[in-house]
């Protein structure tokens, strides 16, 4: 399976784009400002540029992997239906931790990905809603054994 975030708006203090799965339109995101790194750059580049909990993650493609209980959001009631496991990028580097999850304003963020229903000047709505959206159509894809990765662009 696919992802493709698609960065649409850079501002000052966040960044909102599009996610489409396997070509599809699924939901829109918001994440922490853009500071131009991307994956191709080395880890000390991307430490010395980034700005802990308002930077968003490099661009590159990223493996998701859906087996991750988040100690954070766990006992929340969005996460529960998964057992606290929400969908978790592997080797994003400089970056720990990299969740895509339930949230409306940059401020939530801390380098994840925030997923809504719709964005308008970096505040979001919907986000339990695509939240539960995008879970659905992961948790398909992992029962078919399907990898899954998310481009960011």
């Amino acid at each position: 399976m696919r992802l493709l975030l698609e960065r649409l708006q850079k501002a000052d203090t966040y960044t909102h784009g599009k996610l489409s799965i396997n070509g599809e339109y699924c939901c829109e995101c918001i994440e922490d400002k853009d500071r131009g790194l991307a994956d191709t750059m080395l880890e000390s580049e991307i430490k010395d540029k980034k700005v802990y909990g308002k930077t968003a993650i490099p661009t590159g493609t990223y493996k998701i992997d859906m087996n991750t209980v988040s100690p954070k959001f766990k006992d929340r009631s969005w996460a529960k239906p998964y057992g606290g496991k929400l969908p978790r990028l592997i080797g994003v580097k400089g970056f720990e931790g990299v969740l895509m999850h339930v949230g409306n304003t940059a401020s939530d963020s801390l380098g994840c990905i925030l997923v809504n229903t719709s964005v308008n000047n970096g505040i979001g709505t919907g986000s339990t809603q695509a939240f539960h959206k995008l879970m659905n159509i992961l948790l398909e894809a992992k029962v078919l054994g399907e990898d899954i990765e998310i481009k960011i662009v």
